[in-house]
């Protein structure tokens, strides 16, 4: 049993011999009838081309079909043969180019680097891209060489593969992706149009601008913007025309009203220019001006708001001027009763400025115009009840009022003796159109109402008469004065 195994296995072999014999028989006699020109054998790490006999003719053909560039050298780096892509590629005749050296052919850098593919003791056989000029323009090949036989001549076949235009492919999508990530990150609107108006790219805060989505879309029905006369736009379509002219446009102002999010932009436009044919669409940029035009009209409004209460401090000032000359006999009398009123009223205004014009406490207004005559807070001067805010207008004529009460005090009243006090009551708060404070001087020298009233208590009757639920009502009480003020409620934060 094993030896008919053993004989089956030799016949095998016997068969295969004679089948591999068979072959080597008509690899030879097609080489003897120039039917092969050319065998490839296998080498260590790499095959080689063999070109057999003398004649190289089909490896010229071969070469000449071959869409890359194709060169032959010898193991030195001469030139044996190119083929017309070769010769195409450095725009020079097959005369010219005979015998040279490929590394004085190329440029530098790129010389360098073949150099290493066609180095017989080199194992780098790694295609190498390399960049030149062709014609004045730069393009990308990438070359790989392999050892070959031309009869006798040892050698290399070196391939150029012209790799520009998908190079420039990766180029153009690397900046498209590059420009993406650009106009995504900016933190104002950016619209990209082609010449047509219809949207190609835009950011998201673009998109906010619109109720639709803008790729894709008609700028001008995405995104209606309307123009002051004075800019000489009439709609965004003559923005873009007249950027894709070549006249870019600047921080026009602009108003969106069909914009869901800011209404008023300042546009920019300007053409993008990709090549040399001319603009292929329009870059815009919008800013929000929404902010800004708050921050204006709360400008204008609180400049109308300054000049009013300017004009009316300065009438202020002017009567209280001319009031105060009436009632004084004497200029050094005018001197002092017009500084103290006016300062009075400075005095109030500065405590006004600090809380941006808006409201004032009563107590603060009281104690601003008491302290220079005592102190408040303590046994001689006391505050009762729940404090109010008063607007500027009320907040001005209580000033007024408290420093010719604290004045007339200091002269003739609780203040001018040791023993005299004041009291300050504030009034609850109700439903009616005014609320009332009540000054009480006690412990001070008998008083009696005058027949002859100055100025002062001209002030202290009118200066709250500015509406009819305001008012002052003086009494004059053989224990002291009680002044009985109605601040109208409209005045109360």
């Amino acid at each position: 049993m094993m030896r008919n195994s053993q004989e089956q296995a030799l016949q095998s072999l016997i068969d295969d011999l004679r089948q591999r014999a068979a072959e080597a028989e008509e690899t030879l006699a097609a080489i003897r009838d120039g039917s092969v020109d050319a065998v490839v054998v296998g080498g260590e790490g790499k095959d080689e081309v063999l070109v057999i006999g003398d004649d190289a003719s089909a490896f010229r053909n071969f070469m000449e079909a071959m869409e890359p560039g194709a060169v032959a050298v010898d193991s030195a780096g001469r030139l044996l043969y190119s083929n017309a892509r070769f010769r195409q590629i450095f725009a020079e005749d097959w005369d010219r180019l005979k015998g040279k050296l490929l590394s004085e052919i190329l440029p530098g850098p790129a010389s360098q680097l073949i150099g290493k593919l066609i180095n017989p003791d080199s194992h780098e056989a790694a295609p190498v891209s390399v960049s030149f000029l062709e014609k004045g323009v730069e393009r990308n090949y990438l070359v790989s060489a392999r050892p070959v036989h031309l009869g006798t001549v040892r050698g290399f076949a070196v391939t150029f593969s012209d790799l520009t235009e998908r190079v420039r492919a990766e180029a153009a999508e690397r900046a498209e992706r590059i420009a993406n990530a650009i106009i995504a990150s900016a933190n104002e609107a950016v619209v990209v149009c082609d010449r047509t108006l219809t949207v190609t790219h835009a950011n998201f805060a673009a998109e906010a601008l619109s109720t639709e989505k803008l790729v894709g879309a008609r700028l001008d029905a995405a995104i209606p913007l309307k123009f002051p006369d004075a800019t000489g736009i009439l709609d965004i379509g003559e923005l873009v025309e007249t950027s894709l002219a070549g006249t870019p446009l600047r921080s026009i102002e602009a108003f969106a009203p069909m914009s869901p999010g800011a209404r008023d932009v300042m546009v920019s436009a300007a053409p993008l220019n990709i090549s040399d044919d001319g603009p292929e669409g329009c870059v815009l940029t919008l800013v929000d001006l929404s902010q800004r035009k708050k921050d204006e009209r709360q400008m204008h409004l609180l400049m109308r708001e300054l000049d009013h209460r300017v004009k009316n401090t300065l009438a202020l000032v002017l009567s209280i001027s001319k009031r105060t000359a009436a009632s004084e006999e004497t200029l050094e009398g005018f001197q002092g009763s017009f500084s103290g009123r006016i300062e009075a009223l400075a005095a109030t205004h500065n405590l006004l400025a600090g809380a941006s014009w808006e409201s004032l406490s009563l107590r603060q207004i009281f104690s601003a115009e008491v302290s220079p005559y005592t102190e408040t807070g303590g046994e001689r001067v006391n505050i009762i009840g729940v404090d109010l805010s008063l607007y500027p207008r009320a907040a001005i004529a209580l000033g007024l009022i408290f420093h010719e009460l604290a004045t007339n005090a200091t002269k003739y009243g609780a203040l001018s003796g040791e023993k005299g006090s004041i009291v300050l009551e504030i009034h609850p708060k109700t439903d009616a159109p005014s609320v009332e404070v009540t000054w009480t001087e006690k412990d001070g020298p008998a008083v009696k109402s005058f027949s002859r009233k100055g100025f002062g208590h001209t002030v202290i009757a009118r200066s709250l008469s500015y509406s009819p639920h305001g008012g002052t009502t003086m009494e004059f009480e053989p224990t002291g004065v009680v002044c009985r003020i109605r601040i109208p409620a409209s005045d109360v934060a």
